[in-house]
């Protein structure tokens, strides 16, 4: 059996309102993750170490830091035409003045596409979430199933599944029942404290996308795959779930999480999703040669230690310890952490001065600030309050994008 000629969508374009002000000048895709990445970074490694090259990141809310990233990162060469990561915004091919309006929308205005490149299989791909996978085993399952649509699933907690799509399935994985973010989520048979959530990660035999893309299209709904596509479907056609935590990552190592999978749509998700990549047995590596993660190459030197105290912490290139105490925390690139200064729990931007003697204590710092001498973040939270900094409901202090020029 040949494999599947397969096509790639990614769907790139959320605004990411929970995660303000890490959202005020990009979309969620584009927010910095674990120091050198992008949050887009990990949806992408996944398809290309899984052997699909032909993808499009379809993108839409404040999308030129994203635009950026994927040029100067996920280039091709031009060397073999359908291998690329290419950025497709609004086409307006349907209505000239209409956006992307729902997931299910945003294919639909670029069939063109699926029409040019004539695929056998379509992925759709969200780019919100931390996660490693090897997307091959998934269209081995759906070939495997005769399915028409899979769906990638995993059991999360009865008292988180309300904002997720929760399916029923019966013994052979097939899809019995689909509500998207349900006031009273059904829990799965025999685990009374967890229910089946789609990932929003999808694969469709491309006729059948298509079909219900333009039967969509003719329809007044919110155009999208989780809230009118897959109800609609399922007691219709070969609609399959495919269990995630059977999915095996080569080079994945026995202290790591498995079925690793965070979506970092807070503040404090995102927070924590940076913690567990700290200690000596992270829940989720974030070296794994075998399944490497793709991103900009930095330009700059190799990370410095001048003095002071550094533990259980992750730093970016360039980045220049010139004393103080850095502890289970995580610094990006071209960080400059001055004489006396403490940082610790704390999630530190690329190309961020912090002054001698100042002090940060679960925070969250963007990129291109400088915290003053003496000054502190995340101690007073009154204080950071009055001076307009986030303070989320969990108390991780947030500090928004500055304006700073790289030294």
């Amino acid at each position: 059996m040949r494999p599947p000629r397969t096509l790639a969508f990614v769907l790139a374009g959320g605004r990411g309102e929970r995660l303000f002000p890490l959202t005020r000048d990009r979309s969620k895709p584009a927010v910095p993750f674990a120091g050198k990445y992008r949050i887009v970074d990990f949806v992408l490694s996944n398809l290309v170490n899984s052997g699909l090259f032909a993808v499009y990141a379809l993108v839409q809310y404040k999308a030129q830091s994203l635009i950026e990233h994927i040029r100067l990162g996920w280039q091709e060469s031009g060397l073999l035409p359908e291998h690329f990561v290419a950025v497709v915004p609004p086409q307006m091919r349907v209505l000239s003045d209409v956006w992307y309006r729902g997931t299910a929308d945003a294919v639909a205005q670029n069939l063109n596409l699926i029409h040019d490149f004539d695929p056998d299989l379509v992925v759709i791909f969200g780019a919100d979430h931390i996660y490693r996978m090897d997307v091959s085993q998934m269209i081995a399952f759906h070939r495997a199933s005769e399915a028409q649509v899979t769906v990638a699933a995993i059991p999360v907690p009865l008292e988180q599944a309300g904002s997720f799509g929760i399916m029923e399935t019966d013994a052979a994985g097939r899809i019995v029942g689909f509500d998207e973010k349900p006031a009273k989520p059904r829990p799965m048979p025999g685990d009374p404290k967890r229910a089946l959530a789609s990932m929003g990660n999808y694969l469709f035999d491309r006729r059948l996308l298509e079909t219900v893309l333009v039967e969509d299209m003719r329809r007044s709904t919110e155009h999208d795959f989780g809230r009118t596509i897959l109800p609609d479907l399922f007691e219709r056609v070969r609609v399959f779930a495919y269990d995630f935590s059977k999915n095996v990552v080569p080079g994945t190592l026995p202290h790591e999480e498995p079925g690793y999978w965070r979506d970092v749509g807070t503040i404090e998700a995102y927070f924590d999703a940076h913690m567990d990549l700290l200690g000596s047995t992270p829940r989720f590596e974030l070296a794994n040669r075998r399944w490497p993660l793709r991103g900009v190459p930095a330009g700059e030197g190799p990370a410095r230690i001048d003095e002071g105290e550094v533990r259980d912490a992750l730093l970016g290139e360039g980045t220049v310890i010139r004393g103080g105490r850095v502890v289970h925390s995580i610094l990006g690139r071209g960080v400059e952490v001055g004489p006396g200064s403490v940082v610790e729990d704390s999630v530190v931007m690329s190309f961020t001065r912090i002054g001698a003697g100042s002090r940060l204590r679960r925070a969250i710092v963007d990129r291109h600030n400088v915290i003053p001498a003496e000054d502190s973040v995340g101690v007073d939270l009154d204080q950071d309050r009055r001076r307009g900094h986030v303070v989320d409901p969990s108390g991780i202090v947030v500090v928004a994008r500055g304006t700073a020029l790289p030294q």
